[in-house]
């Protein structure tokens, strides 16, 4: 295999191509797969036909970027700026990309020390606006320190808002994040985050399809939004408009059969309408770490029951609570009155109706029984008496 006289094996082949064939570019993808990465480049340096499913522009196109493309020199600035290629097929590649068929990335340009195949297994997708509320901010944070503190991979894609939040949660807990690019990775972009984005690789892992130097563009980062949702077990949409990117993001996961969450905000906002659209179909509702653990986790990993607080009444033996439930609200009963709503015996109710008296709970009013003040407050507004 030559092009403008580089040689080599399949490194060297898909590296090329990713300066030929945009990311998520299906038509790329099966000449890939059909005819192999070596015939594909060959192809192109002969600039004969075109291939099928590609114009005579397009193709065009295509054959004057293989032919300026120098992949040694790719590799070589790579090197330079501590970031490797991971191909399909490699010990570190993430076997969850290839559930995008001809969609799947030529392969990956990974900033950072870690093993991203074994980031990848137990990792959750945290997204949503870039343009915020302090609600979306507050809440990326949150869950993403919650899910690094209990050993799980928070990705994103390194943008303002959302992004930056759940980065900066999962850093701030001293846990593990990934921030997938829609440039080179040498490049940091927004240039806003090149701080943030220099701490994650150093930290975690910074990724793309895109080659060294390659800038962004709005496809891109459409098309980034795939990857973030192939790599992950479950993407958590946090704030999204009706046409949010990172709903691009949660309907991708859906297609891939993995889990999509939503965080419910205002009904007021537009910044949660995309998201409540999303919990209408078939996300599920998230509102805590538990809550998303349960759902990408493994078995046996449940979210803990919601309950109110416990209330005084709530520790009396469930006999002596139907006794007290049996009291009318206001005014007195006789015992065979309670006896008779409490379905007991009217012995019983008696002892039972002493013990609640001896608790602040009820009083006797010479042939009757009525709640004591402090009890019907505690009705009110949920506390026990005294």
């Amino acid at each position: 295999m030559s092009v403008n006289g580089e040689s080599g094996g399949e490194l060297l082949a898909r590296v090329l191509l990713t300066r030929v064939i945009e990311p998520g570019d299906e038509a790329g993808g099966r000449w890939v797969r059909e005819l192999g990465v070596a015939e594909v480049v060959r192809r192109l340096g002969e600039g004969g036909a075109p291939l099928p499913g590609a114009s005579g522009k397009r193709w065009a196109g295509m054959v004057a970027r293989a032919q300026a493309a120098r992949p040694r020199r790719d590799l070589e600035a790579a090197r330079d700026a501590g970031v490797r290629f991971v191909s399909p097929g490699d010990a570190e590649w993430p076997g969850q990309l290839d559930d995008l068929g001809d969609a799947r990335p030529l392969g990956l340009w990974v900033r950072g020390r870690p093993s991203l195949r074994m980031w990848a297994l137990r990792s959750v997708a945290v997204v949503g606006a870039r343009a915020c509320t302090e609600y979306g901010a507050h809440m990326a944070a949150t869950l993403a320190a919650g899910l690094a503190e209990q050993g799980w991979v928070v990705v994103s894609g390194g943008a303002y808002g959302v992004d930056g939040a759940a980065h900066r949660g999962a850093l701030g807990a001293g846990g593990a994040t990934v921030a997938v690019l829609a440039c080179g990775v040498d490049r940091p972009y927004p240039r806003g985050h090149t701080r943030l984005i220099s701490r994650i690789a150093e930290q975690g892992l910074v990724i793309g399809e895109l080659p060294p130097g390659d800038h962004p563009t709005p496809s891109r980062f459409i098309l980034r939004n795939r990857v973030i949702a192939a790599l992950t077990r479950g993407t958590v949409v946090v704030e999204a408009a009706h046409r949010s990117g990172s709903l691009v993001t949660a309907r991708a996961a859906q297609r891939l059969g993995r889990h999509t969450m939503g965080v419910p905000g205002p009904a007021t906002s537009g910044l949660s309408a995309g998201v409540h659209e999303l919990l209408r179909g078939e996300a599920a509702l998230v509102t805590d770490v538990a809550d998303v653990v349960e759902l990408v986790g493994d078995i046996g990993e449940l979210a803990p029951d919601r309950r109110g607080p416990v209330l005084p009444r709530d520790l009396l033996e469930p006999a002596t609570r139907q006794v007290l439930a049996a009291l009318p609200g206001r005014g007195a009963a006789r015992p065979d009155e309670i006896a008779r709503s409490a379905q007991t015996a009217q012995d019983d109710a008696i002892a039972r109706l002493y013990e609640l008296r001896a608790l602040g709970y009820v009083e006797r009013h010479g042939d009757g029984w009525k709640l004591t003040r402090q009890a019907v407050m505690s009705v009110r507004d949920g506390r026990g008496p005294g």
